[in-house]
């Protein structure tokens, strides 16, 4: 079965057409509607007995088509993905989809939670205190997590920890990964930055984050930008999760 990524419509309601690319091959998938006119078909050069024609708006292949035959992957270092967030004009969103972190499992407060159920708040860490100076400007930081059922220690952890989130300032939400998949979110982590420039982040087979890459090509970042807006839309603020997870136990 192919592993097919949707890259975008054109379409004001929701159907054809659209374009689609598969993961692995690269090659694309375009939807739309089929030419069926005899006439028509009979002008199609190359045309094969297998064969099927769609007709699709030209903007579409522009908007939502691959720019580039093979694109070569910018990485950059954690000390430079960092400064993304002293930078930023006016919003900075993160999805997390994974089901543990390294990071999270190495922390000291990590081994606290397990024992008292409550995530430690360090309000004065370095990355609080720039969240509280960017968000006390008025810009926009946001994250959706998405949690599995039953959720790991380390989903749960990050729920409890949200509350942290929440005191500087950012807007953080969840859902299930049920609900995620119904909306068709990615499987990968990722931060957007003023809606033009998407790192996405590269974690090893041991949930190590080792590097980030960055994507600034227009189409893939209206991708990302219409990702951020189906997990908004699905899922809700971390408190009201957490009281759904209490009630499904």
């Amino acid at each position: 079965m192919r592993r097919l990524r949707f890259n975008g419509t054109d379409s004001k309601n929701g159907g054809c057409p659209a374009v689609h690319e598969d993961i692995d091959s690269g090659e694309i998938i375009v939807q739309g509607r089929p030419l069926t006119d005899p006439a028509d078909r009979a002008q199609l050069q190359y045309f094969g007995l297998d064969d099927a024609a769609v007709v699709v708006p030209r903007e579409l292949l522009v908007n939502h088509g691959p720019k580039e035959m093979k694109r070569v992957p910018k990485l950059i270092g954690l000390e430079e993905f960092g400064r993304l967030f002293e930078t930023f004009e006016h919003s900075a969103w993160h999805l997390e989809t994974r089901r543990g972190y390294a990071s999270d499992r190495e922390d000291l407060g990590f081994e606290e939670f397990l024992a008292t159920g409550e995530a430690p708040s360090d309000l004065d860490s370095d990355w609080c205190q720039n969240i509280r100076q960017q968000t006390a400007a008025g810009k926009y930081v946001g994250r959706v997590r998405v949690v599995d059922h039953p959720p790991t220690d380390g989903q749960r952890f990050l729920l409890s920890y949200a509350r942290v989130n929440e005191a500087t300032g950012e807007d953080a939400r969840n859902l299930w990964r049920a609900d995620a998949d119904q909306v068709h979110l990615p499987a990968e982590d990722f931060w957007l930055f003023d809606s033009r420039l998407v790192a996405v982040l590269r974690f090893d087979d041991q949930d190590v984050f080792h590097d980030v890459e960055i994507i600034t090509e227009p189409a893939e970042v209206l991708r990302y930008c219409q990702v951020r807006d189906a997990a908004v839309h699905a899922s809700v603020p971390y408190d009201e999760f957490a009281a759904q997870m209490d009630m499904k136990g």
